[in-house]
């Protein structure tokens, strides 16, 4: 169950990167600005998931701390869906974000896979 788990956490955060860069895309502006916010905002994200929440993170934050970035990450994905007119969409990143967390607690798994 710990693997199923760790699998779909890795999806939803390509869907969340997936989102902002389609949030971004879709700002309104010329045609510059849009692809420097579609390559930009994954980016940024990346960098914050990477450095914080990834399991081999340069700095990694211990839980509950982690959840902050956690959270600007998928949180920025829903936004960038909501806006862009995909309500659904936002709600099901979100609500899948927030059972998987559950359950990785819930196993007392990390989200490096390790057993807490």
């Amino acid at each position: 169950m710990r693997m199923i788990n760790l699998g779909l956490r890795f999806v939803l955060e390509l869907c969340a990167l997936a989102a902002l860069a389609y949030g971004g895309w879709h700002t309104p502006g010329p045609v510059w600005s849009r692809i420097l916010a579609a390559i930009g905002l994954p980016v940024l994200a990346a960098i914050v998931w990477g450095r914080w929440v990834a399991p081999k993170a340069s700095h990694p934050l211990p839980d509950p701390l982690r959840l902050i970035p956690e959270w600007l990450v998928f949180g920025g994905g829903t936004v960038a869906l909501i806006v862009t007119g995909h309500p659904l969409l936002a709600a099901l990143l979100a609500v899948l974000a927030a059972v998987n967390r559950w359950a990785l607690h819930a196993l007392r798994t990390s989200t490096g896979g390790e057993a807490l």
